[in-house]
């Protein structure tokens, strides 16, 4: 009888079945061989590990290649939809940190559903030389250091100079009697990367086409008249600045003009790739079908600017009169909005849009004109009205509101959760709604099941496969036949071994890395996201400080052991953030040394999470941990990923932790804190932390020791300013919910200690789970939004007959 697999070799047949297909594996070998036997003739004579990787990568990608190219070909011969702008796409290979947070990531998981669905889509971003930082945590603190990704090449990308591209900047703006001209400008070339995008089991490749900024020969060369040739040729250093580095801002917004020229960048680059294709097809330069043709999806504000730039090209450059070419903008975009927080809405102040591209100002002036008198004819005489819906605000200097100018400049506006829609549309953007209600909708994010259960996680995938098949890889709704086994004992008891294999896998990886003993019976309680305020790291560090006073006051009374892992990176200029780092690492310090606690309590920060170490902590995870304050998170996709892996969501009625509920029954997950109802009536009432503070003891002893220097006795007042934020300026209302989500807390760790019954809510959450999946986010975009139809077409491979195409 043939030995098991074990999870590595599962996770390697399921990668070379669903990229590669069975039939060629033999073929692959060969090709590997090939690959690795040029590095090694060419370099050396004996293989490195990169050596192995990149002869892998290279291999995989000539297999691509074909299938990429043919797929091309058909797009082209078929004429779908040309083309979809998503800003930020990144972690497509492994760690490309090409974005912040789970903004990128959706993006990156939306192009492999494009990709497995058959829809003919192109995802565009910055190749930015340098990615989201590494994080270092040194002395408990975190320290940023560059994340040089591309050090040693990439071998998935190829690089297309024939489709190099100019993009302007600067200059000034002349009316001649052929129309405005936007002349004496900087130009900036824009030189392509492609990175292939594998459908599931289709032979699908669908194109990933990531912008690098290029100096040209002649940039500032002028100088070298006046003597200066050498400082001429350093300066193209500046202009190639533009895609060096990505900001790390998540949820904040900065006005940089680099920033700005990035933004810019991609837009412009990508709009002339888009039309030259678009020119290239049977249309040619008939604009009227335009809108039939393309769909350009907004990935929230950053590429705000592609609607007064395709406004330029079709009225400047096209010569297209006004109406017309607003109709075609108009019918062309779509735009998703990521966030409501206020610091995180992007206003670009109206001189530095003038500066660097003053053309698109008076593009912008010329909509904003159109949009108020429209609404004057509307609500005359409402100049309150004018000024909370103008796209330039006034007050303390001009800036540009960019989602009012995506929300005018759109045909669709959407949410990323029901409850998050709801948000924008009848409170955020009400103004607009009220108008315009039809343009709102809501299109709740998703996550890949390819990279988020089956990569991550074969021996859960497998044992899924064993019971309901495996067409539940494309159609995550088939998980709902796992009900008919949540009272099945060796099912659940199954479920529960590779939960436990997955631990004991971790658990090694921690006390590797980390140095500490970990008891994988332990509950594994785990908070990994971006540090920030509202999603409330520090109340979830309380909870854990809590737990230790109850340990320490009574060592003998029972405790459900706990691991604690709280990972993420905090932006390099948030200062609270930080904090709240060096305090999870100072409470962790007192915890992890303490002898009464032993085993009990064992605290993580995870340094430098990323999509490899996520990979590798989601499938672990016994409790997920979702606490923002109600009404402040989107939605979350790292919520569904633990959903899907088997873990239980302790949360609050936030984002689509709501959808999530409503799913798999409010019963079986942990729900507690206000609604979004009960934190509008306490900033109604007025938010007072005293008041929390005075009336719990429990919490008053965790401030008290955070504030006296129990946890940094070296520096007693080290946490001041997170203790005076706590009680003078909390925004998002930790103490409010302490009591609540410490009772909710005592819930989890009493199920814990049954086994069987955990489980079964665990099975329930996974049956539950199949609404999450982005193929089905995206076929809702391509049916509401983008009038396009997914395709079941399985291409022919580049072996068969070409004339399949035309069939």
């Amino acid at each position: 009888m043939a030995r098991p697999l074990t999870d590595q070799e599962k996770r390697k047949q399921i990668s070379i079945r669903g990229i590669v297909g069975v039939e060629n594996v033999a073929e692959l070998k060969k090709g590997f061989n090939r690959h690795l036997h040029f590095t090694l003739v060419k370099d050396r004579n004996v293989a490195t590990p990169r050596d192995y990787y990149f002869a892998l990568a290279h291999t995989v990608r000539d297999h691509l290649v074909g299938r990429w190219i043919r797929t091309q070909q058909y797009y082209y011969e078929k004429h779908p939809k040309l083309g979809l702008d998503i800003e930020e796409l990144e972690e497509i290979e492994e760690d490309a940190g090409l974005g912040n947070g789970g903004l990128g990531r959706l993006a990156a998981c939306f192009l492999d559903s494009m990709a497995t669905l058959g829809l003919a889509a192109y995802g565009y971003g910055i190749r930015y030389e340098y990615g989201i930082f590494n994080q270092k945590i040194r002395e408990g603190w975190q320290v940023e250091e560059a994340d040089d990704w591309l050090r040693h090449g990439n071998p998935w990308e190829k690089a297309r100079p024939e489709f190099m591209l100019p993009v302007h900047f600067y200059g000034r703006v002349i009316n001649t009697e052929n129309g405005t001209k936007w002349v004496d400008t900087q130009v900036i070339l824009a030189l392509p990367y492609d990175t292939p995008v594998p459908g599931y089991m289709n032979n699908t490749v669908n194109t990933m086409r990531l912008w690098s900024a290029r100096a040209p020969n002649d940039f500032n060369l002028s100088i070298f008249n006046v003597g200066d040739y050498i400082q001429a040729v350093l300066d193209r250093n500046l202009a190639e600045n533009i895609s060096r580095v990505l900001y790390p801002n998540d949820n904040f917004f900065e006005g940089k003009e680099l920033r700005l020229k990035q933004e810019y960048f991609v837009v412009a680059a990508t709009l002339q790739d888009v039309i030259r294709r678009f020119k290239a097809s049977k249309f040619g330069t008939v604009f009227d079908a335009f809108p039939d043709q393309v769909a350009i999806q907004l990935n929230d504000t950053h590429p705000a600017l592609a609607i007064p730039e395709l406004m330029r090209i079709l009225v400047d450059i096209e010569r297209l009169p006004w109406s017309k070419a607003w109709k075609i903008t108009t019918k062309t975009f779509a735009y998703t909005n990521h966030t409501v927080l206020p610091e995180a809405l992007e206003r670009w102040p109206v001189e530095l849009v003038e500066k660097l591209l003053p053309r698109h100002l008076q593009i912008i002036y010329e909509i904003n004109q159109k949009h108020l008198d429209r609404i004057a004819s509307l609500f005359p005489n409402d100049d309150n009205r004018l000024r909370r819906m103008s796209l330039i605000e006034e007050e303390g200097g001009k800036r540009i509101n960019m989602a009012h100018l995506c929300i005018v400049g759109s045909h669709a506006v959407n949410g990323v959760a029901k409850i998050h829609s709801d948000i924008v549309k009848t409170k955020v953007f009400k103004d607009f709604s009220e108008i315009e209600p039809d343009k709102f909708q809501n299109k709740t994010n998703g996550i890949t099941p390819r990279r988020w259960l089956l990569l991550c996680n074969p021996g859960l995938a497998e044992l899924i496969a064993e019971k309901i098949g495996e067409d539940y890889v494309k159609d995550l709704s088939q998980l709902t036949k796992l009900h008919s086994f949540v009272s099945d004992d060796i099912f659940l008891r199954e479920v529960s071994n590779v939960k436990q294999e997955n631990k004991f896998k971790f658990s090694q990886f921690l006390e590797k890395e980390y140095k500490v003993k970990i008891n994988p019976s332990s509950m594994f309680d785990v908070q990994v996201k971006r540090i920030h305020e509202y999603k409330r790291q520090l109340m979830n560090c309380l909870h854990i400080i809590t737990m230790y006073n109850r340990i320490k006051k009574d060592p003998k009374k029972p405790f459900v052991p706990r691991t604690v892992i709280i990972g993420g990176k905090a932006a390099p200029g948030y200062h609270m953030a930080k904090m709240i780092i060096k305090l999870i690492t100072s409470v962790a310090d007192v915890v992890n040394n303490d002898p009464v606690v032993g085993n009990k309590l064992k605290v993580i920060f995870l340094q430098n999470y990323r999509v490899s170490l996520a990979e590798k902590v989601i499938p672990a995870t016994d409790l997920s941990e979702q606490i923002s304050t109600a009404g402040t998170e989107a939605s979350g996709t790292g919520n569904m990923k633990f959903m899907l892996n088997g873990a239980l969501t302790i949360g609050t009625m936030d984002g689509a932790n709501v959808e999530m509920a409503e799913e798999a029954g409010e019963e079986n997950l942990f729900i507690f804190g206000m609604r979004v109802d009960d934190v509008a009536a306490l900033d109604s009432k007025g938010y007072d932390a005293k008041e929390y503070y005075e009336k719990l003891p429990e919490l008053k002893l965790a401030i008290d020791q955070i504030d006296s220097g129990f946890f940094s006795p070296k520096q007693p007042d080290l946490f001041k300013d997170i203790i005076n934020m706590l009680f003078c300026h909390d925004r998002f209302k930790v103490f409010a919910d302490y009591e609540s989500y410490v009772k909710c807390q005592e819930k989890v760790s009493q199920l814990y200690m049954n086994s069987k019954e955990w489980t079964r809510m665990v099975v329930k959450n996974i049956a539950a789970s199949g609404k999450f999946s982005s193929d089905r986010t995206i076929k809702e975009y391509a049916k509401d939004i983008w009038s396009m139809e997914p395709s079941d077409l399985k291409i022919p491979l580049p072996n068969e007959p070409r004339e399949v195409l035309n069939k």
